[in-house]
């Protein structure tokens, strides 16, 4: 996911995309547990993407209390 794509999204969709990013993240330590992971990178991949949201999410709610 690319960080011009998160900041096209409102506030309430990147809320919405973290959750769902975190269910993924979630699950897939399950399956890690249970060895059936099909592709152990998607663990980073997923790692960074909510990283990138929390930060667009921020960088919005920094220039919301700005204005």
């Amino acid at each position: 996911m690319k960080p011009k794509e998160l900041r096209d999204l409102t506030i309430e969709e990147l809320d919405n995309k973290e959750k769902e990013l975190r269910k993924e993240f979630f699950n897939l330590k399950f399956q890690l547990a249970a060895g059936r992971v099909e592709s152990p990178a998607r663990f980073t991949q997923v790692r960074r993407d909510v990283a990138r949201v929390k930060t667009v999410l921020k960088e919005k709610e920094a220039a919301s209390a700005k204005k």
